[in-house]
């Protein structure tokens, strides 16, 4: 079983902030299978025990991922991925764990998967690789860089929305990162 981790924070304040693109990403992900023949995908339940919301992907009686969204706010996510690798004994992290995060690094409309790399100063991720003692597992690093000439500093840039072009964009590129990682998934 595949856990796919969308980094985001709770709540409406935050809902389409460019913080929560991992949270989009797997809302996106999800409703990808409401469609799909052959494939069964829980609603998204929220878990007190993990502080998170998951949701299951399944394949007649077999579970091929857990969708989860710590509830725990950006810097304190490594808890609650904690909490779920030890419940359901994730024991490969290097090849079953799929991290979805936003990237200062990489501008809007761009996005990279790959292992053990990710944005410098991004206190989700740290929080996560400090919990787990690894940084070597998968990444989806959305870009969500467009601040040129705004003089906004990356801490406050982060919590903004996302302008209506800019969903636009943003919607085309998840729908691309998905694509990249649905081999691995349907495994």
């Amino acid at each position: 079983m595949k856990l796919i981790v969308g980094l985001g924070n709770p709540g409406e304040k935050y809902s389409e902030s460019r913080h929560n693109v991992g949270f989009l990403f797997l809302d996106k992900l999800r409703e990808k299978f409401l469609w799909q023949k052959g494939y069964d995908i829980t609603e998204w339940n929220k878990q007190k025990v993990f502080n998170s919301e998951l949701c299951f992907l399944k394949q007649g009686s077999r579970v091929l991922a857990m969708l989860q969204k710590p509830l725990t706010y950006m810097n304190r996510s490594g808890d609650a991925v904690e909490r779920v690798v030890k419940k359901f004994d994730i024991e490969n992290i290097e090849e079953d764990l799929i991290l979805v995060h936003d990237d200062l690094d990489l501008p809007l409309g761009k996005f990279k998967i790959q292992k053990g790399k990710s944005p410098l100063g991004h206190k989700g991720v740290k929080s996560i690789e400090e919990k787990l003692h690894t940084a070597n597992f998968k990444r989806v690093r959305v870009g969500i860089e467009n601040r040129e000439g705004m003089g906004i500093v990356g801490e406050d840039y982060v919590l903004m929305k996302f302008s209506k072009e800019e969903k636009e964009v943003l919607e085309e590129i998840i729908q691309e990162s998905i694509a990249g990682i649905l081999s691995e998934i349907l495994m």
